[in-house]
């Protein structure tokens, strides 16, 4: 693994921090739009995809969570952890993780919506579900996926360059 400074320990988090807030803003945005515009307006003959569709939180939940890892997925490999590791393997070891932490989140989050009166639960739950998305993420990332590839890139080469100079 990689060694880093308390510094750059430090950095690496904010910069996750800050793409994974920005791939929120697209998760939040996305899910606003299917939960409040599309599914709501949304005839299906097909009964099958009519039960699929009444969970309204789990599908809106996903297609927004899929856009906001893609986004957060480009983002950090390239200047967070800034690596040059294959990315269909980094993908595929972003995919394990999503297949153990969506199915759980989803439930949870299907659960929760379905069981309560609050105004705004699925907001909560979704607010919920992300903060603990970027934590859970963030460490499998550093310590799973790119552990052995951190600083490989083409920036971190120029970076190393430009400190020797």
């Amino acid at each position: 693994m990689a060694q880093l400074s308390k510094k750059d320990n430090a950095l690496q988090a904010i910069k996750f921090a800050l793409f994974s807030a920005s791939a929120g803003i697209i998760q939040v945005a996305t899910f606003t739009v299917l939960n409040e515009l599309v599914v709501p307006n949304i005839h299906i003959e097909n009964e099958m995809l009519k039960n699929i569709l009444s969970a309204e939180y789990g599908v809106c939940y996903l297609i927004a969570l899929v856009m906001s890892v893609l986004w957060n997925f480009t983002f950090n490999r390239k200047f967070t952890f800034k690596s040059a590791t294959n990315v269909p393997v980094a993908m595929l070891k972003i995919f394990a993780f999503y297949c153990v932490f969506t199915p759980i989140s989803t439930i949870i989050g299907e659960t929760v919506t379905r069981s309560t009166s609050w105004e705004f639960a699925e907001y909560i739950v979704l607010a919920c579900t992300m903060a603990t998305n970027m934590v859970t993420e963030f460490l499998y990332c550093r310590f799973v996926v790119y552990k052995d590839s951190m600083n490989t890139n083409d920036i971190a080469k120029k970076e190393k360059e430009n400190a020797t100079k």
